[in-house]
This record gives C-alpha cells, sequence and structure tokens, in this order.
C-alpha cells in the first residue's frame, strides 16, 4: 500500500458509499485509477466489504457493556462462532491479560443484558467467568465534531 492507498481507505472507511468521482477528486486522481486501485485493495483483501454504521441507541440498543470472559484453554475457535452468533454481541476479541475474552454487547436494556450475560454467557460451558463493565459513552473515528453537536441539539 502507498500513500494513495491510504488515502483511498481513510476516504471510503469515513463514506463507503462516496461515489468513484468523488473519491477520485478527494485524491486527486483519475476515475479510472480510483476504480483500478479501490478493485485491487478489495481483490488483496485490505478492503473487506461495506457496511453502515448505526447509532445502536437509535436502533434501539439504548445499554452497552464489555464483557469478559475467562474461558476453558483451546476453546477460543469452538466459542468464536457461538459468541458471534448471538445477536447482541458486535464485536468479539481474543486478548491477552488477565482475561481470555472480550465482547462488546449491545441491549435493549437492564434486563436484556442481564439476560445475556446470566443465561446465555454464563450457561456455555467453556466458560468459567464473565466480568461486566457497562459504557456509559462511546466515541468513534466515524464520529465529526458536527455530528456531535446535531446530536447534543
Amino acid at each position: 500500500m502507498d500513500d494513495t492507498d491510504r488515502l483511498i481507505v481513510e476516504a471510503l472507511r469515513a463514506d463507503g458509499r462516496m461515489s468513484m468521482r468523488a473519491l477520485a477528486e478527494l485524491i486527486h486522481i483519475s476515475r479510472a485509477n480510483a476504480y483500478a486501485r479501490v478493485a485491487r485493495l478489495e481483490r488483496e483483501g485490505v478492503i473487506t466489504g461495506y457496511a453502515a454504521i448505526i447509532d445502536p441507541v437509535r436502533a434501539g440498543y439504548a445499554l452497552s457493556a464489555y464483557v469478559y470472559l475467562d474461558v476453558a484453554q483451546r476453546s477460543w475457535k469452538s466459542l468464536r462462532g457461538q459468541l458471534l452468533s448471538m445477536p447482541e454481541v458486535d464485536h468479539v476479541a481474543l486478548v491477552s491479560g488477565e482475561h481470555d475474552i472480550l465482547l462488546r454487547v449491545r441491549a435493549r436494556d437492564a434486563v436484556s443484558l442481564r439476560d445475556v450475560v446470566l443465561t446465555k454467557l454464563q450457561d456455555i460451558p467453556e466458560v468459567h467467568s464473565t466480568q461486566t463493565v457497562l459504557i456509559f459513552e462511546e466515541a468513534t473515528p466515524t464520529q465529526s465534531p458536527a455530528n456531535d453537536a446535531a446530536n447534543d441539539a
């Protein structure tokens, strides 16, 4: 990846629906070059897809939490798919340190979060223990100060 590829990736991360014409103008390259570079980045697996980024609160998931899992040794591969299949889990990571797995869980309310942790997660035989940390506020690279001001209004 060269500097132009990095600019393309940055621009598409900010707006995955950007037209090739707009992308080419922003990066100061031809449209043909933009098409070719994006196609190559997709082919090489640098760009793996495009997705809508939602506001979890407006989508009905008012409560978010990080849930740390301590699991049986060598159970990561078997647990990964099971955890990703839970609609409330939107991020799964194998981590180093005190815990084995970190999840980001989105729930409609405290009762729903409790059910995810105490019923769905703790009922998995490979899960030895959980620790839940509530998320009070999130900031992402896709948010801009203008969006924050509009959301605060």
